[in-house]
């Protein structure tokens, strides 16, 4: 389980509309071959803010866009719920097992991604 591409500061304007907020995400892919229940597992940012997966199965060798804002979970888009933007320009994302072990980390500095786990 890594995380993928990031879409922080969703693109056009921040004005905490659902489109706003759903332009914003952060994808976790399942490399392996096998599906993965996802319950328990979290995804961080560098604020504090977390979102925890419910029973959520990723198949192998695909991912999931988890947006920052509501709308209906699917096989390949969940929603946090929130009203406010979360990942911002200078930002990191950690996702970790449903035993708070980090399986991934990536940072980002407003133009480029930085690779960390």
């Amino acid at each position: 389980m890594v995380i993928g591409d990031v879409q922080y500061d969703s693109p056009g304007r921040n004005d905490r509309s659902a489109r706003a907020l759903n332009g914003e995400w952060v994808e976790v892919k399942n490399t392996g071959r096998g599906s993965v229940n996802l319950r328990g597992f979290t995804l961080t940012d560098r604020q504090g803010n977390r979102y925890q997966f419910k029973d959520f199965r990723l198949d192998g060798r695909s991912s999931v866009k988890v947006h920052t804002g509501q709308g209906r979970d699917t096989r390949h888009d969940v929603y946090q719920d929130r009203h406010h933007q979360v990942w911002d320009e200078r930002d990191s994302a950690t996702l970790r097992d449903n035993r708070g072990n980090v399986l991934d980390s990536d940072s980002w500095d407003g133009r480029r991604h930085h690779r960390n786990g």
